[in-house]
């Protein structure tokens, strides 16, 4: 994949993930949480745990963006850290940060 192309795809997934990361930001909302309904705390409490976890899943899209921005950097973006084979161009505009060929992450995810 020509360096210009990676970059702009890089830089895309990078502004997606931040404008991402500012929306799950928690808002208070000015409301006073009924503390006498149950129901109304497990709501939040599940809405809480639910926005934490993407919000850690967009943190870990951000680290894979810098860890490909890094590669990039180095010249071996392009290219699978496990065995150096090249990552088709079609899988990276896809997945701009994919960091494996198909076959290797499937093997590392155990399918």
């Amino acid at each position: 994949m020509e360096e210009e192309r990676a970059r702009e795809l890089l830089r895309l997934e990078r502004e997606r993930i931040e404008r991402s990361l500012a929306a799950a930001a928690h808002e208070d909302d000015g409301e006073i949480s009924d503390q006498a309904d149950p129901a109304n705390l497990a709501s939040d409490l599940y809405q809480d745990e639910f926005d934490e976890g993407a919000t850690e899943d967009l943190r870990e899209q951000l680290a894979a963006v810098e860890r490909a921005e890094a590669r990039l950097a180095a010249g071996t973006y392009g290219l699978s850290i496990e065995s150096g084979e090249p990552i088709p161009d079609e899988r990276l505009e896809i997945v701009p940060t994919a960091e494996r060929t198909v076959a290797e992450e499937e093997r590392s995810r155990g399918r």
